[in-house]
């Protein structure tokens, strides 16, 4: 199969986190055999593992944040950054967003994207590497981006020079390499999630805003 929206629709179902009912997304149901199915497409492909299969904590987080306050985002350019499964993007959209875009470099995440937009019925722009380009948004949504040191050193100088002339949220479950200077806790926030992917039936969700 070389389709990737056909390899997403077979190899997921249409759910909806706990969290935000409102928004049904194309998911992985049982952890195995969506990673045994990508290690063949990645044999294929080089496709990267798949990430944009979950709904994870910070990506829920943000969602439901916007959802509950749409004034947030009301008439405002968003930016949805290593957006995963649309989660965020889809969100900023249904409160209102004027231009919602949504950044990934796999192209299985945005396969993704925009069937799950679809699904909503949104629309989301998805783009490619958008790192190191010049600020056009007003608000950019960083969910759960700081698990690896090298990502998290190539990606901070970039969003600390857009926090310059746009807010930018980091939606952080406790991960390892999250910086701790210029960042504002704005909200905390309970997520649960599955063990078969995290290491705890819940974690504990910061958003964060970053500074220059």
């Amino acid at each position: 199969m070389t389709d990737p929206e056909a390899f997403i629709c077979a190899s997921t179902v249409i759910s909806h986190h706990v969290m935000v009912p409102e928004i049904p997304l194309y998911l992985a149901t049982e952890i195995t055999p969506i990673w045994q199915a990508t290690e063949s497409w990645l044999a294929e492909t080089g496709t990267e593992p798949p990430f944009w299969a979950f709904a994870w904590p910070g990506s829920v987080a943000m969602a439901r944040r916007i959802l509950d306050d749409p004034s947030l985002v009301a008439g405002k350019r968003v930016l949805d950054f290593a957006a995963g499964c649309g989660l965020a993007a889809i969100a900023c959209a249904k409160a209102g967003a004027a231009l919602v875009e949504a950044a990934e470099i796999d192209p299985l995440a945005c396969a993704s994207i925009r069937i799950n937009a679809a699904l909503n019925n949104v629309d989301v722009t998805v783009l490619g590497d958008v790192v190191g380009e010049a600020c056009r948004w007003d608000l950019i949504l960083c969910g759960d981006v700081c698990y690896e040191a090298p990502m998290t050193a190539h990606i901070l100088p970039w969003l600390r020079n857009l926090a310059r002339s746009a807010e930018v949220w980091v939606a952080d479950p406790g991960r390892a390499y999250l910086p701790r200077e210029g960042m504002v806790a704005m909200e905390r926030v309970v997520v649960p999630t599955t063990q078969e992917l995290e290491d705890r039936p819940e974690r504990v969700v910061t958003l964060w805003r970053l500074s220059p």
